[in-house]
């Protein structure tokens, strides 16, 4: 159901995934969504029954773990997968060693990533013209 991305047909389904979320549902630039941190960032990817439906990117920058590219394909959205992806992927960082992470949270889900302890720090700014926080979250 949940994995860390470990062969080309996997990474090929994250990228799928998030074509279909960012580039088709919320119209991002190909260009800002496709960077040149993809193949040395770790990837993970949820299915069920085979079939893809979430996606997420964990980055090791300095003393944190930045948790991006988040995704839920719309039919599957509101059911617990996002949340379980999130907490994953926190987990994985702290398995190498990280207590301190950061994310980009587009701001209508600020509140939902609040749940799993990240603040805001900072003012609201825009990226791939979406409105998003920086957000921090740091294990005691």
């Amino acid at each position: 159901m949940f994995k860390i991305v470990n062969n080309f047909d996997d990474l090929i389904k994250v990228f799928i995934i998030r074509g279909i979320v960012f580039l088709e549902e919320q119209n991002v630039p190909y260009e800002i969504e496709m960077d040149e941190f993809e193949y040395n960032s770790i990837h993970f990817l949820v299915e069920i029954d085979d079939e893809p439906i979430g996606a997420g990117r964990l980055r090791f920058i300095g003393e944190y773990a930045k948790l991006e590219r988040i995704a839920i394909r719309k039919s599957w959205r509101g059911k617990g997968y996002g949340h379980q992806l999130v907490e994953i992927m926190l987990t994985e960082a702290r398995k190498k060693g990280f207590s301190k992470f950061k994310m980009h949270a587009q701001a209508y889900l600020k509140n939902y990533y609040e749940q799993h302890g990240f603040k805001v720090h900072g003012d609201l700014f825009k990226e791939a013209d979406i409105e998003h926080y920086l957000m921090i979250k740091r294990d005691k």
